[in-house]
């Protein structure tokens, strides 16, 4: 099945997957000119008024991106939207990205059927993350369009299963979009996500170490220096599984090979976790793709060699095929 028009301008099969604190309009909007889905968390805005001052800023401001470089126009932007129930801003978010008719909602932590409604009567399109086939299956019944499979390896809340056998099984009766994430920082990456199935990769962690990302620069160096070693996989922090870089974990005071188990009943997405240091404040997501993160850089620059690396390695490997 062929992806939605929606994404027929990217430049490279890619969508900057939203990070919590991080992702802001500046980030956004970088991703978009250059030629990738650009999104960020809802709940990033505070306070919920501020949901529509950036939307306004992106909209304009793609839009004149535009009208100035018709040759290269900007890729669509997505807003995710946490669905659990300790989202209490939930509504008006939604209502807000109806009133500027967001192209993208991704969201995460439970399907419902009426988000998935409102989003459609706007025209845009939902993108469900999920981390295994039964919660796929929950998420298209309930009108989801596409899905993106967190895989082992992802950053911030992932699941445990191998992306060969979680896309197999997802593509064993669903054809719709899929971007697949999961310790994807490399272009050659990028096209190993289309080789076993998706249409595009979902990357998070390495945008982290961009100019425009809204991170501590510990935060940006701890990736750029940090690789898959230095993740740890916990629920403390959140009640939810996630990885997250050693280093904050010590930072924080804590032992990374002996934290206790979290629970999500006491998690509020909003604000904090179980724990003093907060995630994503204190304790910093990561996913073990970051070993290809050389430097902190632009956008623009980090796309441009995304691609670099993405072409040379689908030649090679038509190189490869022909032998």
């Amino acid at each position: 099945m062929a992806l939605p028009p929606i994404f027929d301008r990217l430049r490279l099969p890619v969508i900057g997957s939203p990070l919590f604190i991080v992702s802001g309009p500046d980030l956004v909007i970088a991703q978009c000119k250059a030629g990738i889905v650009g999104s960020f968390p809802a709940l990033n805005a505070r306070p919920q008024s501020l949901l529509d001052e950036w939307l306004h800023r992106i909209t304009e401001e793609l839009a004149a991106w535009d009208r100035d470089n018709p040759d290269r126009p900007s890729a669509p932007y997505a807003v995710n939207q946490i669905v659990h129930k300790s989202n209490d801003r939930l509504e008006a978010d939604i209502a807000t990205c109806a009133k500027w008719k967001v192209p993208i909602t991704i969201t995460s932590l439970g399907a419902r059927e009426e988000l998935n409604q409102a989003v459609h009567s706007w025209g845009g399109i939902t993108l469900h993350d999920v981390i295994d086939d039964r919660f796929a299956r929950k998420a298209i019944e309930k009108g989801a369009d596409g899905l993106i499979p967190v895989a082992a390896g992802a950053g911030g809340h992932a699941g445990r299963q191998s992306p060969f056998a979680l896309v197999q099984e997802i593509r064993e009766w669903f054809d719709g979009p899929v971007a697949l994430s999961g310790a994807i920082g490399h272009g050659r990456s990028i096209l190993a996500a289309q080789a076993c199935g998706a249409d595009l990769a979902y990357i998070g962690s390495a945008f982290i170490a961009t100019a425009e990302a809204n991170a501590d620069e510990g935060y940006k160096n701890g990736i750029v220096e940090g690789c898959a070693a230095d993740i740890v996989y916990s629920n403390l922090f959140t009640g939810v599984h996630g990885n997250y870089l050693r280093q904050s974990i010590v930072a924080a005071g804590m032992d990374p090979d002996n934290l206790p188990e979290g629970d999500l009943k006491t998690m509020n997405f909003g604000s904090g976790g179980n724990t003093k240091a907060k995630a994503w404040k204190d304790i910093w997501g990561s996913g073990q793709g970051i070993g290809a993160v050389s430097a902190v850089r632009p956008v623009a620059e980090f796309v441009a060699e995304l691609e670099q690396q993405y072409l040379a390695a689908r030649d090679e490997l038509a190189a490869k095929v022909r032998l």
